[in-house]
Order: structure tokens, then sequence, then C-alpha cells
């Protein structure tokens, strides 16, 4: 089951939602996320935060259809995507997407990417993207990990987070390596292209940050 979370980042930057709608998908509206969903069309499942970033008449918009809402107090110590992703846990789902998120205030942003990657160590069977119009962002921990050719993202970078990865091997990419390592400060890794139904991504020590985009 894929659980999509929509933050309250700027609309523009928000992805395609139809393909999600028609998988069914549960979707779940974190602050103005929510107002977001509902402009679209979309009854999230849930709502969370503390809607400080909605208008009096957009809460009293989402609260008349949405049944299960959860509002917090301004002051807290998670940020209102944080409360979202915990909701989104506790429906076992086995993807979480996350978009609202990337545009608008930075440390926001650093903050859910923080979050994603803490929570993609410690739940490795589920997959946690973040996406926006133009991207799309994992984590990714040691071992083997295929990389599905999408013509929605005919790029893919990849980058060390706080230690360097190590005995990395790319196949089935423009530019391949065999065992070689991607060091905090580099930036060799960037704007390769998949070129086979077979690519992968395989690499023994370290978190790599794997972002996929599209001009």
């Amino acid at each position: 089951m894929i659980t999509v979370i929509c933050s309250g980042g700027p609309a523009s930057e928000l992805i395609d939602f139809s393909d999600y709608v028609a998988c069914s998908a549960v979707f779940i509206g974190a602050d103005r996320g929510a107002y977001h969903l509902l402009e679209r069309g979309i009854v999230p499942k849930h709502i969370v935060g503390d809607f400080d970033s909605v208008t009096e008449e957009e809460w009293q918009f989402v609260k008349s259809r949405v049944q299960r809402i959860e509002r917090v107090q301004a002051e807290k110590d998670e940020t209102d995507t944080d409360l979202a992703l915990y909701k989104a846990l506790e429906l076992a789902p086995t993807e979480i997407v996350l978009t609202g998120v990337t545009g608008g205030r930075l440390d926001h942003y650093e903050a859910a990417l923080r979050s994603m990657k803490r929570l993609q160590i410690n739940y490795p069977h589920i997959s946690f993207k973040m996406c926006n119009a133009q991207n799309e962002l994992r984590y990714l921990t040691p071992g083997q990990h295929s990389l599905v050719k999408d013509t929605r993202y005919p790029y893919v970078s990849f980058f060390a987070q706080h230690t360097t990865v190590r005995d990395v091997t790319l196949r089935g990419v423009k530019y391949e390596t065999t065992t070689e390592q991607i060091d905090i400060e580099s930036s060799r890794f960037t704007s390769n292209e998949i070129i086979t139904s077979s690519a992968y991504i395989e690499f023994r020590t370290g978190i790599c940050l794997m972002i996929r985009s599209v001009d």
C-alpha cells in the first residue's frame, strides 16, 4: 500500500497525483497540504498539523470535508511533516511518498530530508520518496538497488551522506563504475543516465542520496 503525504509547500512544486489516485493510495495532508489536496479534488484520509498556514476561511473549508483531523499546538518538537510521517507509519505502508516539502522554506526542506533518512534507516522494508515536479529523492542503504528506467526522470545522481560511500558499482548506466567510492565533497556522480532495463547500483558502506531528475 502506498501512502502519499502532501505538505504545505508551494502548490507549484506538487507532483501529479493521478497515478496515485488510480492505484488507490492513501493520502495524508500536513498543515496546508490538506488544502492543496482538497483543491485537487482529493479528500485525505488523515490530516495533521497546527494549521497555522491556512486562513480561517480555508480551515473551515478543510474541516468541513475531512473526517480524521489531528490539530496540534504550534509549539511542539515535531514538524507537521514529521507528524504526517508518523501517521503514515501507523498504516503499515510499503511506500511513503512526500511532496510539498522541497520549495519555500529551506529549513523545512532540510528537516524533511533528515526525517526521511532516519526513517529509511529504521524502516528498511518501506520505500521513502521525496518528490516534486522535477525530482525524486531517495536514501539508499548498503546493498544492491535496481534502477528502473523512467522517462519522467532521465537523469540520476548519487551523493554521499555524512560518510564516504564505498565499493560503488554501477551497471546499466551511461557512466559505469566498479568498486569506486563517493566522497562527501564529491560531485563526480552527478547527472548519469539509465540506459538498460537491468541497471543497478551496489555499495558496501555508507548512506547514499539518490536524486532522479528531469530538465
